[in-house]
């Protein structure tokens, strides 16, 4: 049964080092479907990326996006999310990409930074919370 807010294993989902797929909608109506690294801050699923990608330019321009997280552990559980953007914001991006280094790669700081790089924190408020857990 769907929900509207995350509970304590959600939260530990997107707390752990799990991957996030994150679904947007290109301009012509087609799915673009990316995976990337996720954080949770209270209410709110924390994705971190480089603004000129893809799927930042989508979500801004539809405002939401469907967010779907395996449990590395346990494939057949897993999370999905419908939500719409509640924050987007420059500040602590660099930092924060650096924790998620930590998190996911056991490095201090993020390897791949390039010149010219612009990263942003988009906040995604949960309309739909579904999680699927065998068992």
């Amino acid at each position: 049964m769907s929900r509207t807010t995350l509970d304590d294993r959600d939260r530990e989902l997107l707390s752990a080092p799990n991957f996030c797929h994150v679904s947007t909608l290109r301009e012509d109506g087609t799915i673009h479907a990316v995976p990337i690294w996720v954080d949770v801050d209270s209410d709110h699923v924390v994705l971190n990326t480089e603004t000129r990608r893809a799927w930042p330019k989508n979500l801004r321009r539809t405002g939401g996006a469907t967010l779907t997280v395996l449990n590395m552990e346990n494939p057949y559980e897993y999370l999905t999310i419908t939500g719409h953007v509640a924050q987007e914001t420059q500040d602590g991006a660099m930092e924060h990409i650096d924790a998620m280094a930590r998190k996911y790669l056991g490095q201090d700081s993020y390897p791949f930074h390039q010149d010219g790089d612009v990263r942003v924190i988009f906040r995604i408020a949960p309309d739909r919370v579904h999680r699927h857990s065998p068992g």
